[in-house]
């Protein structure tokens, strides 16, 4: 289905008499049309200054649920640089690993997996028990490792933000003030940190894996972001959901060498927050100053001179599907079913 521009609707009411330089000075960013259950908190972010482009309610405290996975991943990805593990290191599942429950590849007790292998399996099944291993071999407990994780979490300024689990799954009493904690906007900080500093988005903007290729039965992993494909230029990064976490996602989405970080919080179903999400992509582009600077990750290799490209590749289109034309304002858009 093909949806028409957003800031065709009350964005462009809401700036029609303002230039590019005038919202850079704005102090607060004009707020979007509502799409009611979208979120609860949610924040807009150009990745290359850290600017805010848009926030509401962006340091409200909600439960990321399985969103906790990308901060395990960040550290993995300092225990790979530290030369502490490899991505051909090799893990066995134990029946802890083996009885963690919720979204999983149904690991089995004395299987045998490498930190590649699990990596896919975290970020594209969104794997508890995926991550749970991966926690429990790279630190020598899952407790140690989420020490590692509130660590990195001060590290980067994330001041309302706290970890008790690897995966994000609630915690036994069920009560969520005793689980994992954050705001959009310390989320925001988090993702720009991963998208500056690690290979993410070559596990996030992979839409289809096959995970256990040597099992009787493979599972084939597909990626939970249903924007990969749909929304042009979205490359990452991560959803989750629990019932008291609500429907979340920390997207990022490149166009023209300008990259958007966007995080929302606590919405009330994956249709309209996947909705509100593709609203607050095309708003933040709208917003963006026309000086900003390109993106640039540092952690991709540089160009050989005279090449010019963009740093980083929006995840592929699926078959059926075509990419929009130069000055083309149509979003190819399709919501999936509530899972």
């Amino acid at each position: 289905m093909i949806f028409p521009r957003f800031a065709l609707t009350l964005a462009l009411l809401a700036i029609a008499a303002f230039s590019p330089s005038a919202h850079a000075a704005a102090a607060k960013p004009t707020r979007p049309s509502e799409i009611a259950g979208g979120y609860k908190g949610a924040i807009v972010v150009d990745a290359a200054t850290g600017n805010v482009l848009f926030e509401d309610h962006a340091d409200l405290v909600n439960p990321p649920a399985s969103m906790t996975k990308l901060m395990t991943f960040a550290v993995l990805h300092d225990r790979l640089k530290s030369g502490a593990i490899t991505l051909h290191t090799e893990f066995a599942v134990t029946a802890a690993d083996a009885g963690i429950g919720g979204t999983q590849v149904y690991l089995k007790e004395k299987e045998v997996f490498n930190v590649e292998e699990l990596l896919y399996a975290m970020m594209i099944q969104s794997a508890n028990d995926a991550s749970y291993l991966l926690a429990r071999a790279a630190a020598g407990s899952a407790g140690a490792f989420v020490q590692l994780m509130n660590a990195k979490a001060a590290e980067l300024g994330m001041t309302h933000t706290t970890f008790r689990s690897p995966h994000g799954l609630p915690p036994a009493n069920r009560k969520a003030a005793d689980g994992d904690l954050t705001t959009a906007r310390d989320y925001a900080l988090l993702c720009r940190h991963l998208l500056l500093h690690t290979d993410v988005l070559s596990y996030t903007s992979t839409r289809l894996r096959t995970f256990g290729p040597k099992r009787a039965e493979p599972m084939q992993m597909v990626n939970h972001n249903h924007l990969l494909g749909k929304i042009a230029g979205v490359d990452g990064l991560k959803t989750g959901f629990t019932n008291a976490a609500g429907f979340c996602l920390a997207t990022t989405v490149l166009r023209a060498d300008h990259r958007l970080i966007i995080v929302t919080l606590g919405g009330s179903d994956s249709k309209s927050r996947d909705l509100k999400v593709a609203e607050l992509i095309d708003h933040g582009f709208t917003a963006l100053p026309a000086n900003s600077p390109p993106f640039v990750s540092g952690n991709i290799p540089p160009l050989a001179p005279g090449t010019i490209a963009s740093p980083l590749t929006p995840a592929p289109l699926a078959p059926v599907e075509k990419t929009a034309a130069p000055g083309d304002t149509s979003i190819k858009f399709s919501i999936p079913k509530k899972k």
